[in-house]
């Protein structure tokens, strides 16, 4: 096949009409579009995002297969979600908008060694214990690969070295942090005092208060950790996944506190769990 000698001097046409204005404005949209991939990364929103994308991409295929009645349906959907889409992100796009007047970034993840691990993971075991003899309530949600910065921005700024007795100046009765949530991002308490959303389950156990539906509420919509102790009894439980294991002591705290923290994580936590609540279906609630 002869070579085309025209391609080259089409290709250097295109570009002898691009100008440096030209170049900027891409440069800029790029960046533009960057920004918010970062803003929603840094949020549960994310997965909504994958979401649409999964999306736009079987109705493009349904489409190129000439599938009428699917293709059908999935563009009525997306005109829908497209009047939806403003009411789905208000919070982000409130949050985009306090950040862009604010000239805010987003902070980074921080990832653990083993000793970091190691070392968070002994005070909030030993906070957790504190808490339990003294039945004094607390929240705790430990971030993973999900971030909650909508959640975090509902409390008070923090930002601390995660030690137990900061910790258990954080769940002091009768202050203002003592009935909201604590946010852990690696081995730093970025945030307290913060609200969560609850459970909408009505399977659950009588038993189980506001705390821990709470609890099981954030977990059945994103990725973390919740631990909770709780103010009647001292029992301290751990939601994740949207069910809760109730009942634990040092060591399984431990054992499933350790993965929410490594880097890439494994689900060795909610395995051990579901593990022991199949030998002990009274402390295991299922959503």
């Amino acid at each position: 096949m002869p070579f085309d000698v025209s391609f080259p001097a089409h290709f250097h046409g295109i570009l002898s009409t691009i100008s440096a204005l030209d170049v900027i404005d891409i440069l800029i949209v790029a960046a533009i579009i960057y920004k918010i991939y970062e803003m929603l990364q840094e949020t549960r929103a994310i997965t909504l995002i994958k979401g649409l994308a999964v999306l736009l991409t079987v109705t493009v295929v349904c489409s190129w297969l000439n599938l009428h009645v699917i293709s059908w349906l999935l563009q009525k959907a997306i005109a829908i979600l497209t009047v939806a889409l403003p009411i789905v992100f208000q919070p982000e796009l409130r949050r985009a908008l306090e950040h862009l007047g604010q000239g805010k970034l987003l902070g980074k993840s921080v990832f653990l060694d083993d000793n970091e691990v190691q070392n968070v993971v002994e005070e909030l075991v030993k906070a957790s214990k504190s808490l339990s003899a003294s039945k004094t309530g607390a929240l705790i949600v430990i971030e993973r690969s999900m971030k909650l910065n909508d959640i975090s921005s509902t409390g008070i700024h923090i930002d601390g070295l995660i030690t137990s007795e900061f910790l258990l100046n954080v769940f002091i009765p009768n202050t203002p942090l003592h009935d909201g949530a604590a946010v852990v991002r690696g081995d730093r308490l970025i945030a307290a005092g913060c609200l969560l959303p609850l459970t909408e389950n009505r399977e659950l156990s009588t038993e189980l208060g506001t705390r821990h539906r709470a609890a099981i509420g954030l977990s059945e919509q994103c990725d973390a950790l919740v631990l909770v102790v709780s103010e009647e009894t001292g029992t301290i439980s751990i939601a994740e996944n949207g069910h809760i294991m109730r009942h634990l002591d040092s060591d399984t705290l431990r054992a499933a506190l350790k993965p929410a923290f490594q880097t890439p994580q494994t689900n060795m936590g909610g395995l051990l769990l579901k593990l022991r609540g199949n030998n002990d279906e009274d402390d295991k609630k299922q959503v």
